[in-house]
Order: structure tokens, then sequence, then C-alpha cells
């Protein structure tokens, strides 16, 4: 009866097929939509564009290998390594960047040498940071006795603390878009820690919310807010950037011609598109940030509908594994990866229908760029790593029976 039990354990069973298909499938669609849109607005580049996006596949697939194999134990251990080199790493753009591509977006999150542009530390960062909130989170709960209401201040202060050499980077970087996927993560990683619902009452955070955008769209809708904006941390093309969502066709000869041309793209595809291959309405830099554009353009809102359902069912086989899983760390580690990918779709698309500003955060699995592409695809290996890893049921009873001496040290120890 054990060998068939163990039988059932094997290298196959371990795989989560139903997460690796549809970011597979979406990898698919990112690759066409990728050559689509440069084979338009740049012929000569399409093909090497498309090979230099595979071969970042190819890589991080590799990596996403390599972290699917590494246990729990190991991971915990290279956290604040990963978290230091992170936050290192975020710093060298500030220094080291393309004037041009600054010029061009405001920011200084690309790392640059002798005028190329070689990756965005920020987006494996994002990865850091999940990791070191979930060990923080774990450490902290396995050393309570007794939780309290002020334990659940403590925690949250020390997820701030964690958080704020980010967010001073990402000043320094003029990236807010990305800080905001950072903020997404912090979120949804206290909202799983058991935050007490009286620090977290959601009818308050809704309010709040509220009151922030609004006061925000009341600033940006009138000169005097305008002004008052730009003499605070805000740069003046974040500024356009709500300007160009307000009213996307009344500037769209300049600052929101990205934003009104979106729309028009959109618009222009239907209910079942123009074809394979079309994209007659010319984006600006629809490759990265308004990819999404190519795919409603061709196929329409079935084709627009269909991907967002693949989305759908990655988040819903990532939040499955997230339930299944038997251990702690590795639940946080899979809620940051989960919201880090969520908003990113959410506000991609968001941005490409005119639903919420601009802010240049690439489409998962499916915009041009390495490190975006490959920090998701090493994100999955992570998510990926929470079954392949977990112990059989035969396994874990034969753990569970209490051994002579076994301290509660040790029982804490094994929760990771």
């Amino acid at each position: 009866m054990k060998n068939k039990k163990a039988n059932r354990f094997t290298f196959d069973s371990r795989i989560d097929y139903g997460l690796i298909l549809p970011a597979f499938m979406l990898i698919l669609i990112g690759l066409y939509a990728l050559y689509v849109a440069v084979s338009h607005d740049h012929p000569t580049q399409a093909t090497n564009l498309v090979v230099q996006q595979g071969t970042w596949v190819i890589v991080g697939l590799f990596v996403a290998l390599i972290v699917m194999h590494m246990d729990s134990r190991f991971l915990w251990n290279l956290t604040p390594f990963f978290y230091l080199l992170g936050l290192i790493l975020m710093v060298l753009p500030i220094f080291f960047y393309d004037k041009a591509t600054y010029a061009s977006t405001g920011a200084k999150n690309w790392l640059a040498f002798g005028g190329r542009n070689l990756f965005q530390p920020s987006e494996f960062m994002k990865l850091s940071y999940i990791l070191f909130s979930a060990r923080i989170v774990v450490t902290f709960q396995n050393n309570l006795k007794k939780r309290v209401l002020k334990d659940d201040f403590r925690l949250i202060g020390l997820l701030i603390l964690e958080t704020i050499p980010v967010a001073i980077l990402s000043v320094f970087q003029k990236d807010f878009g990305t800080f905001l996927v950072f903020a997404a993560i912090f979120a949804g990683i206290i909202l799983v820690a058991g935050i007490s619902w009286k620090i977290l009452a959601p009818a308050f955070l809704f309010v709040a919310a509220v009151a922030v955008a609004v006061g925000i769209v009341a600033l940006v809708a009138s000169p005097e807010g305008q002004k008052f904006l730009e003499s605070t941390s805000f740069a003046q093309y974040q500024v356009n950037r709500f300007i160009a969502w307000l009213h996307p066709f009344e500037y769209s000869q300049t600052f929101s011609l990205q934003q009104a041309r979106s729309l028009i793209s959109v618009g222009v595809g239907g209910l079942w598109g123009k074809g394979i291959g079309v994209a007659n309405v010319n984006v600006p830099v629809r490759e990265s940030d308004m990819i999404f554009t190519v795919i409603a353009e061709d196929f329409g809102f079935i084709g627009s509908a269909f991907l967002i359902f693949l989305y759908f069912m990655l988040i819903y086989r990532m939040i499955r594994v997230t339930f299944k899983s038997n251990n702690q760390f590795y639940t946080y580690i899979s809620t940051g990866i989960t919201m880090m990918i969520l908003f990113h779709v959410f506000e991609n698309i968001g941005a490409a229908i005119g639903v919420v500003p601009l802010t240049g955060i690439p489409l998962p699995f499916i915009s041009q760029g390495g490190s975006a592409l490959m920090a998701n695809i090493i994100g999955l290996g992570l998510v990926l790593s929470m079954k392949y890893n977990q112990l059989p049921e035969f396994v874990k009873e034969q753990r569970q029976i209490p051994v002579k001496g076994d301290s509660r040290k040790n029982r804490r120890r094994n929760r990771h």
C-alpha cells in the first residue's frame, strides 16, 4: 500500500500543468503580438526582436526550473542576500542610465552602459521583496505565543520598514508606476497575514482610497492643482499622464497621443477583430506598454476576453496552489506573486482601455522586455516549487509521529 502511494508522487504528478498551460499560451500570444507590432513599426527588426524575446523565455524557463527544485529551507536562507542584492541593483540605474530613455520616459529604471539599456533591476527586486516579506511574516508569527492587537501593528511596522528603502529608491528612479506594484504586493501579504479587521476595516480602506483618488483627479483637473503637483514630487510627465487619462482626445496631438490611439485601436477591433497580422492604428511603443492594442485590434472583443480568461485561469491556479500548501513560507510567496501579476494585468489592460492612467507597466508574459518576462517566469517557478516540494500524505503522517526530545523550537523550524 505504501509503494502504491509513493508511485502516485512521481515527478509528473508533482508538476502543476494547470498552471503551466495558461502561462505557455500567454507566452505564445506575446510572441505573436510582438511580431505584429514590430513588423509594422520597425520591419527590419521584427525577426531579431522576436528571437531575442524567445531567448529570454528560454533563459527564464531554465532559471525557473532551477528555482522549482529549491526547497523552502534553501530559499529561506538565501532570502536576505536576495533582498540586499536587489537594493544594490536598484541603486545603479540612478547613476547609470540612458539619457535618451530618460528623456522619453521620465524614469531612471533601466540600468544602462555605453548608451545601451541592459535590464530593469526593479523587476527582479519585486521577487526579492516578496521573499523577504514572506520571511518576515513567518518569523514574526512563529515567535508569538499569543497574538494580540499590538502584535499586528508590530508586524505592519516591520513590513513598512522593509518597504521604505524600496520606496526611497523608486522616488530617486522617478518610477511611480513600479512602486504601485510593490504597494499591491504589500497589501496582499498584509491581508493574508491575518491582521485584525479592527486595523484593516474594508470600509475605511475603500473610503480612504476613493478620497485619495478623487483628490488627485481634482488636483489634476485644475490649473492650480497642476501647479501644486509640479511643486511636489510629481514630475510634469506624471501630471500629463493624468490629464491624458481625463482628456485623451483633447491633447491627442501631444502628450495624450498614445492614450488616444490606444482607445481607437481597441475600438476598431469590434467584436471579432480585423484579422491576423493587422495593426492599422499606429500606437506609440505598442510592443511593450500597449501590446494589448495589437490583440484587441486583431481579434476584437472575443480575443481580448479570451486573453483575460487565460489570466483568470492562471490566477485561479495560483490561488488554488496557495490554499493547498502545507508551508507558511510558500503561502506568502505565492500570495505576493499572485498580487504582482494581478496588478500588472489590471493596470496594463486598464490603461489601454482608459480605465486607469497610463503608468508604463508591462503586460505579464506578453510585453516586449527581458527583465519583466524573466521575473514573471521565475515567479511561476517559485509557485510551481510549492507543489513540487510538497510532501506526500504518507510522509507527512510519518513526520507527525511524536519524537522523544522534540522541542518546540524544532517544531517551529519544520514549518519552513
